[in-house]
């Protein structure tokens, strides 16, 4: 890219830089030093393939999506949590919200995201164990009270049953008196991750696909602040991809599902921007940090080329990160305060618009209070003592970091051009269902996985407490355990409502679900006419059940 080009988008990416809002705060080093919103090429400079790097807020967003970068406005603390019941994980939110977190994102307890009951046989034992509890509306009721849901953005992590567990959502909010259209916030919602990594699947993908369309038509006219998807990486990767899969995987997922609503004759300029992604900060520290940057580029450009989005909100890649679970070690657990501290400042680095931190003993078990409060305060001390909000892209330009970011995209690219090749209409979605059908995402990263482990094995690659630095002074942790009486309690609660409803009203709600179901109408305003009517999760996802059937993974060996 030649000088004049170069200072030409400098001249632009002032204008709305200056422009633009920018937070009332101290952008200086610790020694005082002044420091530039964003760093460049020297003026005069030609700067080869500069177009692909570009200036903060331009196409193709490689170094963010705003001028401003953090000085226009941090990212969102949204601490990811739940356990027990309800009122337990409000407790915890409370704990959150007061200590400077910024929005809510609930766990859900294995029944919960398998679309069960409390009380069913399967749930024996599983009840707000590795999440909160939720069986129907009133405990979405029980789980927000006191915090205004009209005023605070909430994420559910969950996608076999996310549409119903997002009917009680709002139903909760109704009842707080919300103004429905003003809330804000992400339901995952994401099922083709399920096939590929995490398993927590109901139906056969295309009854699935049909719900999430739904959801994507009603949220686009009643709720245009919400979130209806989350297309998350982080299951992919914590299942053991490679970088290069989870980004390809994701981001092949999210043009899936463009092509759903594109299918659904919806406007990707109106649609795109309710797309949000979820990814992976693992611990090589500027491969994740390549992996971002690369995730906002690649998807800006297969938008505006492939599918004619061309508003500047639908070229957007929003995403938010999760430190990497898996990197974690029950080992020297304290060590962990360490990993996530630096997988975090690459999520930062890369760009993140909002973050959860794992805490140091999540590979035991639940965060207790104060590992949750550790997790909290790193990303505060990133935010408030570091400096690396100061400046847009720091690490813009350099060679090695780009180097990575040009590989790790060319390296999606031969992974799209094979999942379209799979599928019978050259489409992504026909590739990612035929690569479903076929387990090649499976054994793609079954295989990447077991290559990472050799290299443990071998002592190629080593982890601190585990094959490496093994002896230690640390002492036991205590952990958070879950009361066998949260599930007894927990079914003794739900008998009881099932008994106080009125019979005749619920079951002409789950009739019309049903008859929405077999006719083709849009689910969601029986299904939330079932949520109000107190129907249980584990009743809704039955009655489809019963109409869809249920997905079973063929065997392979």
């Amino acid at each position: 890219m030649d000088a004049a080009d170069i200072e030409a988008g400098r001249e632009r990416w002032q204008r709305r830089y200056d422009a633009a809002r920018k937070r009332d705060a101290d952008f200086t080093t610790l020694s005082g030093a002044t420091v530039d919103p964003v760093y460049g090429p020297p003026a005069g400079a030609a700067y080869p393939g500069f177009d692909r790097i570009g200036w903060p807020g331009e196409f193709p967003y490689t170094r963010g999506l705003y001028p401003t970068g953090y000085r226009g406005r941090t990212w969102t603390i949204r601490q990811f949590a739940g356990f027990g019941n309800a009122q337990q994980t409000n407790e915890r939110y409370k704990m959150i919200l007061a200590a400077g977190g910024g929005g809510l994102s609930v766990a859900f307890d294995m029944p919960t995201l398998m679309g069960r009951d409390s009380d069913e046989p399967q749930s024996l034992g599983e009840v707000g164990h590795c999440g909160v509890a939720i069986d129907s509306a009133a405990d979405m009721d029980v789980l927000f009270d006191g915090i205004d849901l009209e005023k605070t953005t909430t994420s559910m992590t969950i996608s076999g049953p996310a549409v119903p567990i997002f009917c009680m959502y709002l139903v909760a909010a109704e009842r707080q008196g919300a103004d429905i259209h003003k809330l804000d916030g992400t339901l995952q919602t994401d099922i083709f991750k399920e096939y590929i990594a995490q398993k927590e699947w109901l139906f056969q993908p295309e009854p699935h696909l049909r719900l999430i369309g739904d959801l994507m038509e009603y949220c686009a006219r009643e709720i245009p602040k919400y979130k209806p998807l989350s297309v998350s990486g982080y299951h992919i990767r914590e299942a053991g991809s490679t970088a290069a899969q989870e980004l390809a995987y994701t981001l092949a997922d999210g043009f899936g599902y463009v092509e759903l609503g594109l299918s659904r004759g919806l406007d990707v300029n109106q649609f795109a921007p309710g797309l949000s992604f979820f990814f992976d900060a693992h611990i090589d520290f500027f491969e994740e940090i390549a992996k971002f940057r690369a995730a906002r580029r690649i998807w800006a450009r297969h938008l505006r080329d492939n599918y004619g989005a061309t508003s500047e909100k639908a070229l957007w890649l929003k995403f938010h990160t999760q430190t990497a679970g898996v990197s974690l070690t029950a080992q020297q657990p304290v060590n962990n305060v360490v990993r996530t501290a630096v997988e975090a400042l690459a999520a930062v680095l890369g760009g993140t618009n909002s973050l959860h931190t794992n805490a140091l003993d999540e590979t035991l078990a639940l965060p207790t209070d104060e590992s949750a409060e550790i997790a909290l305060r790193t990303q505060q001390v990133l935010m408030e003592e570091t400096g690396v909000i100061n400046v847009a892209d720091p690490l813009g330009g350099s060679w090695y970091l780009e180097e990575l970011t040009d590989r790790i995209e060319a390296e999606a690219e031969e992974i799209f051009a094979r999942i379209r090749e799979l599928g019978h209409d050259g489409s992504i979605t026909a590739g990612i269902l035929r690569g479903i059908e076929d387990g090649w995402f499976t054994a793609n990263i079954a295989e990447a996985a077991f290559v990472y482990q050799q290299s443990l094995e071998k002592n190629e690659k080593r982890i601190v407490g585990v094959n490496a630095h093994t002896g230690t002074v640390a002492k036991e942790l205590e952990i958070l355990r879950v009361s066998h009486e949260v599930e007894v309690a927990q079914k003794r609660e739900l008998g009881a409502r099932k008994a106080g409803r009125d019979g005749v009203r619920l079951k002409e709600a789950l009739d019309r679900m049903l008859a929405a179901a077999r006719s083709g109408d849009n689910m969601i305003p029986a299904m939330l006419d079932a949520a109000r009517a107190e129907a249980t999760l584990g009743e809704i996802c039955e009655v489809l059940k019963q109409e869809w059937g249920v997905y079973r993974e063929p065997a392979r060996f």
